[in-house]
């Protein structure tokens, strides 16, 4: 079977910031330490009214070519969002003619979210494992923060915008190893939007607010996040030890994990939970928030970067979150990045 890599890899983040003090003008109940102390962010990167998820990844995609890599390589475009331009056209379609790229590439986005990244890399590397892709340009983009409530200062304390860029080839400095997915729609209710689409067509128009003064709206993003939690703390440490399984690999045997970046709270509960060293466990959380699907491609990134990610190294990437849905898996580092 043919084995996939990852070849080369970037991020971009929109030019806007909502810092910790901003917030605090708008929720002046809160403090800029409280906020940092709390979810661990200090800053997030917010979309212009006119910008999508679909201009977001564009620029990722340009700042990868921008690496030397050929466009005229790549034959299968993969976009995972949730923020979509249209009902329909799918939205990697229209990142083909925006890039320039061949008519004979393959597009087509996926729904998800949090886990979205690892979920990517497994549809990657089955099209490479299936002889129909050479070299998959896996795009992940969202805009959470156009559908948070301007009140819901929790979210809005998190969530950021950002797209990631990602090649995967059948060469590169990283190759992909076996996957361990799942999912539990019972609690699709704990992270969801439920007005504009085919189920509740038409908004709400109302909201009403809860006894810690969040607001609840079905024309928002509305997120349990308690249910979440719990969820995390009972799967994520199975689903770790799935893929250390499914690799043939112990828990000492990994170098570094890189989970989805949820809050500062969140990971030091899980690292701890599965007595993970502080030294062994990638955090980038502080400079760009939670931006969903794009968390993980932007730790590999600043990994990279700082030298933690280098030849040698076996990490576990872990993605969790709405759906509800889980999915991690192992990279290998045989090389340099370009």
């Amino acid at each position: 079977m043919t084995k996939a890599y990852i070849k080369a890899m970037d991020y971009y983040l929109p030019q806007k910031i909502l810092t910790n003090e901003d917030l605090v003008v708008v929720f002046p109940e809160w403090d800029v330490d409280k906020i940092t102390e709390k979810v661990g962010i200090s800053k997030r990167h917010i979309v212009s009214e006119n910008e999508t998820a679909t201009d977001l990844a564009v620029q990722a995609a340009e700042r990868l070519f921008a690496q030397g890599i050929n466009k005229e390589d790549i034959d299968f475009v993969l976009l995972c969002t949730q923020s979509p331009d249209y009902f329909l056209p799918t939205s990697a379609c229209i990142i083909q003619d925006r890039l320039g790229l061949s008519k004979n590439v393959g597009a087509l986005d996926f729904n998800q979210g949090c886990s979205g990244f690892v979920y990517g890399l497994s549809l990657a590397k089955g099209l490479i494992a299936a002889n129909i892709a050479k070299n998959v340009l896996l795009l992940t983009a969202e805009t959470y923060t156009k559908r948070l409530h301007p009140q819901d200062k929790g979210n809005r304390s998190i969530f950021g915008d950002a797209a990631a860029a990602v090649l995967v080839s059948t060469n590169g400095f990283a190759e992909i190893g076996e996957f361990s997915l799942g999912s539990d729609g019972s609690g699709a209710e704990h992270l969801i939007m439920k007005t504009g689409a085919a189920r509740f067509p038409e908004k709400a128009n109302a909201v009403e607010f809860d006894e810690a003064g969040n607001p609840i709206s079905s024309d928002y993003i509305r997120m349990n996040g308690s249910a979440i939690f719990a969820f995390t703390l009972k799967h994520v440490p199975m689903l770790v030890s799935s893929v250390l399984e499914k690799n043939g690999i112990e828990q000492k045997d990994v170098d570094l994990f890189l989970f989805h970046q949820a809050n500062q709270y969140m990971l030091d509960f899980l690292r701890k939970k599965l007595k993970i060293d502080e030294n062994n466990f990638y955090v980038y959380l502080s400079e760009v928030g939670n931006t969903v699907s794009s968390t993980i491609p932007i730790a590999l990134c600043e990994a990279v970067k700082d030298g933690s990610l280098q030849k040698g190294v076996n990490a576990m990437l872990v993605g969790f979150g709405v759906g509800l849905s889980w999915g991690g898996c192992m990279l290998r580092l045989e090389g340099n990045t370009i």
